[in-house]
């Protein structure tokens, strides 16, 4: 049984009677130890957003949120993001939170910024031990979503040179975590000027980026 809660807020009717309305939809951005810079690519998200609700109509929050796996308000978070240059380290309390996070609902966007690659596999599998990322084929639903992206995840940043892979992780079927590998599509939802990247792949990542918030709140609704 899920145990995801989408946040509501009050709304004062006719009368004086108060009634609950779905809050915004928002993109929280993990904060996590271990010396990485979690607060990285500081202008994608809210880019991404802006995206999101000018393309989709989808009722999103104007602004991020930063959040720790230990926040009581995780619970009210349908959709995690997480980057960063440097090492990730979730505590045996965070591991458990997240795991009982994605079970009951919630996503995790992992995007590979040059450097937290081995960290984030480490920490992921202590969430799901005996799990493995499984590469994402380019005719998986999320390649689909909105935008059409028939080779899968784009490249946005040269990195090691490397192809982009896109890689999941699966409960009962569901996909929980998506883990975007040698393409980091936060630069390309950064300001123009601050990694100058072209026009052309900066619409290509804000489209894989609307792609994954539509198909994540897409499971959250089922």
């Amino acid at each position: 049984m899920r145990t995801f809660l989408l946040a509501t807020v009050p709304l004062l009717m006719a009368g004086g009677a108060a009634a609950q309305v779905p809050a915004p939809l928002a993109i929280a951005q993990l904060q996590y130890d271990g010396g990485g810079d979690w607060y990285a690519n500081a202008t994608g998200l809210p880019n991404l957003l802006k995206a999101i609700r000018a393309r989709t109509g989808l009722p999103v929050a104007e602004r991020p949120g930063t959040m720790r796996l230990t926040d009581p308000s995780l619970w009210t978070q349908p959709y995690l993001y997480v980057t960063g240059h440097g090492t990730i380290h979730f505590s045996d309390e965070e591991v458990a939170i997240l795991r009982r996070y994605l079970e009951g609902g919630g996503f995790l966007h992992a995007d590979d910024n040059y450097g937290m690659d081995p960290s984030f596999r480490r920490e992921i599998a202590k969430v799901f031990p005996g799990s493995q990322l499984t590469e994402l084929p380019p005719d998986h639903p999320v390649f689909h979503a909105f935008y059409d992206f028939p080779q899968g995840l784009p490249k946005i940043h040269l990195h090691d040179g490397k192809a982009p892979q896109a890689f999941g992780l699966f409960h009962r079927g569901r996909l929980v975590v998506f883990y975007s590998y040698e393409s980091d599509l936060g630069n390309g939802w950064e300001d123009a000027e601050v990694h100058e990247v072209s026009r052309e792949l900066r619409e290509q990542a804000l489209r894989m980026g609307v792609n994954l918030f539509v198909y994540a709140m897409a499971q959250a609704a089922t």
